[in-house]
């Protein structure tokens, strides 16, 4: 059975067993930090990986096996003073694929404007819009951004609840001093890929990762033709909006996530079915437009 197919018996009905959604794995690297006491690093990679698996974020219940699979790699490039770190952060989501062993990135993003403060043993303290610290705000929203791509994913417009909770992240950040937050600040940063996500021009996108995974990669074991058929609606979906604004973050987090996927799925497809999606993935990724080109030269 599907995770969201069990989680949406339970929709209308209270919580009933305190069940975490998140198997989120957490690595801090500080190689890059020399001369410098390297505890604290470890400190700090066990509270955030409790802040994430022993936290509820949802009202649903999720079983062990139902968990939503993640990691957050976060590389220390500085440390300014005893608790104060210049960081990036590499979030990973997976989603299984139906009837196999295969897990789908459903995101790939490394966000680089990641300052925060950390006082070892300290306990991490988060409310929902209230901006308590850049560490938890960021790790929040992180969170929410993935469940709301994963429910995205099974469920039409299933992540709209939790992309409100991110927006939400985000408006609580707007007198903080950190960068990443604020939407003159960048056009690709966390402003704006709630922002994205929930622009109703933009809507389908969203449409497209149901296409691409409820209706694409989940029928691909049964029927492979059909499965395609699903990917290149979510294709053409992806399209039809870069064609609305070119250059919007969603849309390179969907290549950054997909790419390589893509070049596998189509490099067995018909020729017509090839040329079109190398077609659309130079348009859309013109700066790797040669490395689409892989496609066409495998044999089907």
């Amino acid at each position: 059975m599907f995770r969201k197919l069990i989680v949406l018996l339970f929709t209308c009905l209270p919580a009933l067993v305190p069940a975490q959604e998140f198997m989120c794995q957490v690595s801090v690297n500080a190689a890059q930090v020399e001369g410098s006491e390297k505890k604290v690093f470890q400190t700090l990679q066990t509270a955030v990986y409790e802040f994430i698996n022993n936290r509820k974020w949802t009202n649903y219940v999720y079983r062990p096996e139902e968990r939503i699979e993640c990691s957050m790699m976060i590389t220390i490039t500085e440390r300014v003073s005893s608790d104060q770190f210049k960081a990036r952060i590499n979030v990973v989501l997976q989603r299984p694929v139906y009837k196999t062993s295969y897990n789908t990135n459903l995101l790939n993003l490394v966000d680089k404007d990641f300052d925060f403060k950390y006082v070892e043993l300290e306990p991490l303290e988060y409310n929902d819009d209230v901006y308590t610290s850049n560490l938890t705000s960021m790790v929040a929203y992180y969170l929410y951004i993935m469940l709301g791509i994963d429910a995205d994913s099974f469920t039409k417009f299933g992540g709209t609840p939790y992309y409100e909770k991110a927006r939400g992240v985000v408006n609580a950040a707007q007198n903080s001093p950190e960068r990443g937050w604020k939407s003159f600040e960048s056009q690709k940063n966390r402003y704006w890929l709630v922002e994205n996500l929930m622009n109703n021009t933009y809507s389908a996108y969203r449409e497209g990762l149901y296409s691409y995974h409820r209706l694409g990669l989940d029928l691909m074991s049964e029927n492979m033709d059909l499965g395609r058929s699903g990917i290149n609606d979510c294709l053409e979906d992806v399209q039809k909006v870069n064609r609305e604004k070119t250059g919007l973050y969603i849309t390179q987090v969907f290549i950054d996530a997909k790419n390589e996927e893509i070049i596998n799925i189509y490099s067995q497809a018909a020729p017509m079915d090839k040329t079109k999606t190398v077609n659309i993935m130079k348009e859309i990724d013109p700066a790797n437009g040669s490395k689409y080109q892989q496609i066409m030269q495998s044999p089907r």
